[in-house]
């Protein structure tokens, strides 16, 4: 047997050496869990809006949400809440379940608690309670894998919960305006001059309709964060026709601090 020959043989098994070590070390990976995670999660997520018989349709989205706690209580963004229902009476906030029959139900809602200083929202919902989700307590760190769930364009394709991979792309401090001139009171002027909070940037694209839909770990499920918007190149309308890819979601911790109120 020639050298050559000799060292090749010796490189190669080197190499299997070497990648079965790799396999050992890494024995599964975050897409992996994913396909998993998404089916115990999908069960939680539900659409919120507004719901009018006189209208058509019916059924207004806002966004999305997802079970907590006993699984009566629905988190959500505070943006997502309509600030006030119509004046005719005949319009409630309600949020839809979907199946994977096809099929969706609709259950009333009421608002139970808000912090639009964090965009945050909770409501609670009649009839039985849904599969509820877990809350991290872990550290997130950037670079760290994540997923989020909801209904992006609703309206147009469907109450299908729809899953975006991304990952923590930086932690960066962000102070949240109002939605528009009426919520600028003294309380919201002082807490903008005072300074701002963390908040996770995404490399996931998302679109309207997945505001209040939660950023979970790949793995376990838990909640990490919840989507609240996304960066905008030129017109409202360029988050459909040029989407940036930039996208951020509010850190769980403050989700339970709402709670906890």
């Amino acid at each position: 047997m020639s050298v050559a020959r000799l060292w090749c043989e010796h490189v190669l098994k080197a190499a299997t050496l070497v990648l079965t070590a790799f396999a050992f070390a890494f024995p599964g990976s975050a897409s992996s869990a994913l396909p998993e995670t998404i089916s115990r999660v999908k069960p939680s997520i539900v659409a919120v809006g507004t719901f009018d018989r006189t209208r058509s349709p019916a059924f207004g989205m806002r966004g999305t949400g997802f079970a907590l706690g006993d699984g009566s209580v629905i988190a959500t963004n505070a943006h997502v809440v309509p600030e006030s229902l119509s004046a005719s009476g005949t319009e409630i906030l309600v949020v839809r379940i979907p199946s994977g029959n096809g099929e969706v139900r609709q259950r009333a809602a009421k608002l139970f608690s808000i912090d639009r200083s964090h965009d945050l929202a909770l409501l609670e919902i009649e009839g039985s309670p849904l599969p509820a989700i877990s809350l991290s307590r872990e550290t997130v760190r950037e670079g760290q894998e994540a997923a989020f769930i909801g209904f992006p364009i609703g309206e147009v394709l469907g109450l299908t919960p729809v899953t975006h991979r991304a990952i923590i792309s930086a932690v960066t401090p962000i102070a949240l305006p109002g939605a528009n001139a009426r919520q600028l009171t003294e309380k919201e002027i002082r807490r903008l001059k005072s300074g701002t909070f963390d908040i996770y940037q995404l490399d996931g694209t998302a679109y309207p309709g997945n505001s209040g839909g939660p950023l979970f770990h790949t793995e376990t499920g838990e909640v990490i964060g919840i989507v609240n918007m996304t960066f905008v190149k030129g017109t409202k309308e360029s988050a459909l026709s040029q989407p940036s890819g930039i996208s951020y979601a509010i850190p769980v911790v403050h989700l339970r601090e709402l709670l906890r109120q």
